[in-house]
C-alpha cells in the first residue's frame, strides 16, 4: 500500500487551515466587554445564563454570548442570587498557552513559506536534463568571493628567477600610484609555463601574498561549460567582481582549458567563453587593477590571440627544480621532521623530480622511518621510497651515472651552440632547456638555419663524444626537421622555388656538418660546461658568457 505523500502546497495550505481554526478559537471564544448599563439590562431580563470569575473580570455567559465585566462594578451577592457563580483561576494561563502556541505555528509556517519559496525544489523528480541544466545554474550562482592569501616569496623555494621577473608586478600593486603617476600602464597578463608539480599556483599565490591583495582562483576547465553562455557568463562575473576589489589579482589554472585555439572540431560555448575572455582582458573595458595570471603546460594549445602584446604580456617559464632549487625545497620540507640526511645527497638522486614530487618524497620517506619504528628520517628511508614515488606519479626523469653524463654532454653543446649563434635563452638544464621563443612576423632564411643547428647541437656532440646517437635527441630532431620542411614547402628556401625531393635532407646534412666542424674546434670549451653542467645542473647564459670570455 503506497502512503500518501503530500505536495509542498497541501502541507502549506494544511498549517494555515491549523492556524486559522486556533486564530477562530481563541479570537471567538475571547468574551465581548460591556459596560454596567448593558450589564443591568441583561440581569433584568434574565438572560444570564452562568457566569465565571476570572482575575479581575467577570465572564458572563448569555443566549446573545459570551459578555465580560470589571469585577469591581459588579455587585456579586445581588449576581450570586440570579445565577450560578464559578472561579477559573486557569483561565488566563490557558489562553496564554494557546496564543504561544498559535504564534509559534504561525513563525513555523512562515519559516517553512520561505525556505520552499527560496531553496530550490529536490530534484529527484526532475527529467535527467533539466537536473543537470539546475546544478549547472547553481554552480554558476555561486557567490564569488576573493581569498586572502598569507604566503611569501619566502616561503616558495626554487623559483628565484620567476621571483625576480614578478618582483615588478608585487610593486607595482603595492604602489600603483607611483606608477600611474608616470604613465606606466598595469601588466594586464602574466602567463606561467612550465610542466605539472613545479610550483605555479604556488607563484601566483606568493605574489598575491607579497602585494596583499585579493586573490581570485579559477580553473580554466571551470569556464567552459555544456550550457550555452554559461561559460562566458562566469568569465564576467569574475572579472566584475575582481575590479570591485581592485587591485587584485585573477589566477586562472590550466588555462589550454578554456583558450585552447579556435578552428577544428567546433565548439561554439568554448568559443564564446574565449571571446568573453579575450574581450575582458583587452583595452575595451577598463581592467585598471586587475592582473590575470595564468598557469599552463600545453603552450602550444593556446590561442595566438590570448598570446599577444596587450593580454598577456609577460611569460615566465618555471623549470623542474636544479640540484641548488632541490636542496632547498628539501630542506623547507624537512624542516618540522627529525633527520639524519645529507640534503645534497637526496638532492642529487632525485633528478627531475618536480617541487610536488618533492614533497610526495620527503613525505614517503617519513612514513617509511615511521613504519621502521624510529624517530628520525634517514637516508635509506628515501632510498626505499623512491621508486615508490617515481611510479606513483607521472613518470620522471631519473638518469643513471652514464645517462647523466650523456644528457650533460647533449645539453651543454646545446647551450654552446645558442650562445654562439646568438639565440636568446634564459638557461639550459639537464633536464631542459629554455630558449625564448620570440614572435617574428619575418624570419630569414639564415635565423631558420641558425635555429636548426642548435637543434642538432646535442646530436653532433653525441657522434663526438661517444660516437653514437641517443634517444634524447628525439624532440630536437623533430622540430629540425619541421623547420627544413617549412622551409622548403612553405618559404621556398630550398634549392628551388617549387619544393624538390632531397632538399630537406640537404638543408639538415648542411646544418649538422657545420655544427660538427664548430664544436670540434670548441672542443676544450665544451669539455669545461660538460663538467659544470654535471655538477651543477644549470648553465646560465651569463655563466657561459664568463666561461668564455675567460677562455677566449
Amino acid at each position: 500500500m503506497q502512503l500518501f505523500k503530500p505536495t509542498r502546497l497541501q502541507v502549506v495550505v494544511i498549517l494555515f487551515a491549523i492556524l486559522a481554526v486556533l486564530t477562530t478559537y481563541i479570537f471567538v471564544k475571547s468574551p465581548k466587554a460591556v459596560d454596567l448599563r448593558f450589564y443591568n439590562e441583561l440581569l433584568t431580563a434574565q438572560q444570564i445564563k452562568s457566569a465565571k470569575i476570572s482575575n479581575d473580570e467577570i465572564i458572563l455567559y448569555t443566549d446573545k454570548g459570551i459578555f465580560s465585566i470589571a469585577k469591581d462594578g459588579v455587585n456579586i451577592p445581588e449576581l450570586i442570587y440570579f445565577v450560578p457563580i464559578s472561579i477559573d483561576k486557569q483561565s488566563s494561563i490557558s489562553e496564554m498557552i494557546s496564543l504561544f502556541l498559535m504564534l509559534m505555528l504561525a513563525f513555523f509556517c512562515f519559516l517553512y513559506y520561505i525556505k520552499t519559496k527560496f531553496v530550490p525544489p529536490s530534484q529527484t523528480n526532475l527529467p535527467t536534463a533539466k537536473n543537470a541544466a539546475i546544478e549547472g545554474e547553481a554552480a554558476l550562482g555561486n557567490v564569488i568571493t576573493p581569498s586572502v592569501s598569507k604566503l611569501k616569496f619566502s616561503d616558495v623555494a626554487g623559483i628565484q628567477s620567476a621571483k625576480e621577473e614578478l618582483s615588478e608586478i608585487v610593486d607595482f600593486l603595492k604602489n600603483p600610484s607611483i606608477y600611474q603617476n608616470m604613465g606606466v600602464k598595469l601588466p594586464r597578463g602574466v602567463l606561467l609555463i612550465g610542466p605539472p608539480g613545479v610550483g605555479k599556483t604556488m607563484i601566483a599565490k606568493a605574489v598575491a601574498g607579497e602585494a596583499n591583495v585579493p586573490f581570485f582562483y579559477q580553473s580554466g576547465a571551470g569556464f567552459v561549460q555544456i550550457y550555452v553562455g554559461m561559460g562566458a557568463k562566469r568569465v564576467r562575473e569574475l572579472f566584475s567582481v575582481a575590479k570591485k576589489n581592485a587591485p587584485s589579482i585573477v589566477f586562472i589554472d590550466e588555462i589550454d582549458a578554456a583558450g585552447k585555439a579556435r578552428g577544428g572540431f567546433r565548439n561554439d560555448e568554448r568559443e564564446a567563453t574565449l571571446n568573453q575572455l579575450l574581450t575582458e582582458m583587452d583595452g575595451f573595458e577598463d581592467n585598471s587593477g586587475v592582473i590575470v595570471i595564468a598557469a599552463t603546460n600545453r603552450l602550444e594549445m593556446i590561442d595566438e590571440a590570448l598570446l599577444r602584446s596587450g593580454r598577456f604580456d609577460r611569460r615566465i617559464f618555471i623549470s623542474l627544480p636544479d640540484l641548488h632549487d632541490r636542496e632547498k625545497i628539501i630542506a623547507s620540507y624537512l624542516e618540522d621532521k627529525k633527520h639524519n640526511i645529507n640534503v645534497t645527497d637526496i638532492a642529487k638522486m632525485s633528478v627531475g623530480f618536480s617541487g610536488a614530487a618533492l614533497s610526495a618524497l620527503v613525505n614517503e620517506a617519513a612514513i617509511n622511518a615511521i613504519r621502521r619504528k624510529n624517530k628520525v628520517v634517514e637516508a635509506q628511508d628515501f632510498l626505499a621510497v623512491r621508486d615508490k614515488v617515481l611510479l606513483g606519479k607521472t613518470r620522471l626523469v631519473r638518469y643513471s651515472e652514464k645517462e647523466k653524463n650523456i644528457q650533460a654532454v647533449y645539453q651543454a653543446a646545446k647551450a654552446l651552440c645558442a650562445y654562439w649563434f646568438e639565440i636568446d635563452f634564459d638557461k639550459i638544464s639537464l633536464v631542459g632547456n629554455f630558449t625564448k621563443e620570440i614572435d617574428k612576423e619575418i624570419e630569414s632564411k639564415s635565423e631558420i638555419i641558425t635555429k636548426i643547428k642548435v637543434a642538432l647541437a646535442g646530436i653532433a656532440a653525441s657522434k663526438i663524444y661517444f660516437n653514437e646517437t641517443y634517444s634524447n635527441s628525439s624532440e630536437d630532431l623533430t622540430k629540425a626537421r619541421q623547420m627544413a620542411s617549412e622551409m622548403v614547402e612553405k618559404y621556398a628556401m630550398g634549392s628551388r622555388l617549387l619544393p624538390t625531393a632531397g632538399d630537406v635532407e640537404s638543408i639538415l646534412s648542411f646544418c649538422l656538418d657545420d655544427v660538427l666542424k664548430l664544436l670540434e674546434g670548441m672542443k676544450k670549451s665544451l669539455d669545461l660546461l660538460v663538467s659544470i653542467l654535471i655538477e651543477e645542473e644549470t648553465l646560465t647564459k651569463e655563466k657561459i658568457k664568463d666561461i668564455l670570455g675567460r677562455i677566449f
